[in-house]
């Protein structure tokens, strides 16, 4: 299954979070936005700020961030991504999200495959499948 997977999914992962992603296993092809690297590791460096992520175990969650992400393949960001973005979607979304699922449709056009998307995010699965793609984490 060729999947776009967002940040809420990889963060479940790398927190080790219950009611991370069931069909994780499942996923022969991931995919990702150039912009999830950065929310993750802000999410991250944030969570430590404030105390919710010990200083001993910054490194490992980091280290599990960065080799889950090399495992995917990560589409950087284009002005193609970013105008699709701005454009309407058929039900309100967030800008990060709406990068992401601009992205999820672009990759999915180029490459001419079935995309599902891996989100625990309630607008942007509800947005995805406005759009037509298969959605699974919700």
């Amino acid at each position: 299954m060729t999947t776009y997977v967002d940040s809420s999914v990889l963060l479940r992962v790398v927190l080790g979070q219950p009611d991370s992603l069931e069909s994780w296993s499942e996923i022969t092809t991931a995919v990702t936005s150039a912009l999830t690297e950065v929310e993750c590791l802000r999410t991250l460096d944030r969570r430590h700020r404030r105390g919710l992520l010990a200083e001993e175990e910054l490194p490992a969650r980091r280290n599990l961030l960065i080799r889950l992400l090399e495992a995917m393949e990560r589409v950087e960001l284009t002005s193609n991504i970013l105008q699709r973005a701005a454009d309407p979607f058929p039900t309100p979304l967030a800008t990060l999200d709406a990068i992401h699922l601009a992205t999820a449709l672009l990759y999915a056009r180029a490459q001419s495959v079935s995309l599902t998307v891996a989100t625990h995010d309630q607008e942007l699965a509800a947005a995805a499948q406005a759009t037509g793609l298969m959605v699974i984490g919700v």
